[in-house]
């Protein structure tokens, strides 16, 4: 059998809650919430290491690739940076969401049905964007190789996921799923999760050199995420290409 990153039970499971994606106190809450932290992130590591030309657009003229990107809730701010954005996602109910906003945002954003290991381009890209997917795909070692192959040589590879830890499951299972109703029951699976050594091992494996590691927190009192040296749960990494 041919070896592929999509699993069709996670696709059907975010497919069915496709209309939730632009609603901030939907099925898809927690990541409204953790957008502006991601946004702040990858905007800072960015313009850090290619520079800021233009500071209104401060990702002017950068190709960044958005993988697994949903109803393009990065996607869109991204390319409100100034960054030529293209988006997949194995969704076809997902992608049809965000080319249905682009009517109505004008925004340039290249939007495409398809996995990283069908995507059919030339192109290798400044950036590329792999947040809050790689607990969801079917094979995270294809996954990882796949994606580093559209990636240009020094270009940065962001990767955010949940650590496989005690405390991850009860906070991001338990806690997020059952108690808090912040996401519909089912949504992640504990065995999916990925520690950081695994994920940085994986990254050597395909010329990826770590550049940086961060922990992200959610302050119930400032109901917003944060950056932490606390990586148990959340966690973010920035990778180099060789």
């Amino acid at each position: 059998m041919k070896r592929t990153t999509i699993k069709n039970t996670e696709i059907e499971k975010f497919s069915k809650i496709a209309e939730e994606w632009w609603k901030p106190d939907g099925k898809f809450k927690p990541l409204h919430k953790f957008n502006p932290i991601r946004i702040k992130y990858i905007r800072d590591s960015i313009t850090k290491k290619f520079g800021v030309k233009d500071t209104n657009k401060p990702l002017k003229k950068l190709n960044i690739l958005d993988i697994g990107c949903g109803g393009g809730l990065l996607s869109e701010p991204i390319s409100r940076l100034g960054a030529n954005v293209t988006a997949i996602d194995p969704s076809d109910k997902n992608i049809n969401i965000a080319k249905a906003r682009l009517l109505k945002t004008k925004l340039k954003i290249k939007y495409f049905h398809t996995s990283p290991e069908k995507f059919k381009t030339n192109k290798k890209f400044d950036v590329i964007l792999n947040m809050e997917v790689v607990e969801h795909v079917n094979d995270i070692e294809l996954f990882i190789s796949q994606t580093t192959k559209l990636l240009k040589k020094n270009g940065i590879m962001f990767i955010a996921t949940i650590n496989k830890t005690l405390k991850s499951y009860i906070m991001a299972i338990v806690g997020a799923e059952y108690i808090l109703r912040w996401l519909p029951i089912g949504t992640h699976d504990w065995n999916q999760f990925v520690e950081p050594d695994k994920l940085i091992d994986l990254g050597k494996k395909n010329s990826l050199h770590l550049n940086k590691i961060d922990g992200v927190k959610f302050n119930p009192i400032q109901n917003k995420f944060k950056l932490s040296d606390d990586k148990s749960v959340n966690y973010i990494a920035e990778f180099y290409k060789n």
